[in-house]
């Protein structure tokens, strides 16, 4: 008989701490721990913020009747971490001491692996993370820039990215380091990726912003017109930043960034939101012709997913456009919960053999440069 094991899964995000609990693959408990405002203003920074997520995490389990000591497997998101390839990686000492100095910047993700790895020591448990957002596998000629000493680097939606790679693969009977897919992760953010052979070879950088434009991103501009906004002192370089990452987009343009808002005005006949919807469209499907390339034209599948591809006006009109690059599947939605489980199922079942993160970055600058 097939061993249970009782897996706990821990997702922070800005305002939120998601937690899911699964007896292998089948979620049996899963909890949208809110974080208002008020309670997370005294928290200079967001290391100091990982006790605090612990309780909540604790008085959640308590209150709907499981119990931490009954965990086999504790697994989080990952972050603040150096840049690695993908895979499941046990946290050791060193990948939770450099999670929490944000190696790469702060974000709340940094601290899943050291909640997890608390537990997982007070219990005698093991721990993992599974394709933090620290994931690089890009080819040496996708970080080249015109600009000596800036690069092109990977902040992708690695995690959901290869879960959905993955099951897409198990459905058609292929093995992911066998296919070329093209990964459209259509929400919030946009990532535009190209697998190759089970590697993330190309995609545009969600953090730093490059790509089409999204329900609250900028995407692609001309790069003088973003100099002289940012020399017009009307902003700072926070407001800038915000403006461009968090509040560009169909934000920007119509004060939502609900694709369903922006859908039902369309239908009302209002042609200005026909226009900036259909621009979207048109630039994710440009950005699949490019990750296409980056393929050399061997695509196997392209495969949309993410909250947008719930969209039958976008995934259509997107599949208009590259249909004849490749088959087009949605996958609508995403799985970062199920992803963390499966990551660690595969570890605990000997599919896979869980990384040892070495704490030295996957590529730090072109040799002879």
């Amino acid at each position: 008989m097939e061993k249970t094991y009782r897996i706990l899964a821990v997702n922070p995000g800005s305002t939120s701490t998601k937690i899911a609990l699964f007896d292998n693959d089948k979620e049996v408990f899963s909890k949208n721990i809110s974080h208002s405002k008020e309670e997370l203003k005294d928290f200079r920074e967001i290391q100091d913020q990982k006790d605090y997520r612990r309780l909540c995490v604790e008085k959640a389990m308590e209150e709907n009747g499981y119990k931490l000591e009954d965990v086999d497997v504790f697994v989080g998101r990952g972050g603040g971490l150096l840049a690695l390839v993908g895979g499941t990686y046990k946290v050791t000492e060193l990948l939770a001491e450099h999670a929490s100095r944000g190696m790469t910047g702060q974000h709340p993700a940094q601290l899943a692996s050291q909640i997890c790895k608390y537990f997982g020591d007070k219990y005698g448990k093991p721990v993992f993370v599974v394709n933090p957002p620290d994931v690089d596998e890009f080819q040496e000629i996708s970080r080249v820039s015109g600009i000596k000493g800036i690069y092109r680097e990977s902040h992708i939606h690695s995690l959901n990215q290869k879960e959905i790679a993955l099951r897409y693969c198990a459905a058609n009977g292929v093995k992911y380091e066998d296919a070329n897919l093209v990964l459209c992760h259509l929400g919030g953010g946009i990532s535009v990726t190209a697998h190759c052979k089970g590697r993330m070879i190309d995609s545009n950088d969600i953090i730093k912003g490059s790509g089409p434009m999204t329900p609250t991103r900028a995407g692609d501009m001309p790069y003088v017109k973003v100099i002289e906004l940012a020399y017009s002192g009307k902003y700072t370089q926070k407001e800038l930043t915000n403006k461009l990452n968090k509040n560009g987009g169909l934000l920007d343009h119509f004060g939502t960034d609900d694709a369903r808002d922006i859908e039902k005005m369309i239908a009302e006949g209002n042609k200005y939101a026909k226009t900036v919807y259909d621009g979207m469209i048109y630039a994710i499907s440009k950005y699949v012709g490019a990750m296409s390339v980056a393929l050399k034209g061997r695509v196997d599948a392209i495969i949309l997913t993410g909250g947008l591809s719930y969209s039958k006006y976008l995934s259509d009109m997107v599949k208009e456009y590259v249909g004849w690059i490749a088959p087009v599947a949605v996958m609508p939605g995403e799985f970062e919960m199920e992803a963390l489980a499966a990551g660690a199922l595969r570890v605990m079942t000997g599919e896979e053999e869980a990384k040892e993160y070495s704490g030295v970055p996957v590529w730090n600058g072109f040799e002879g440069e």
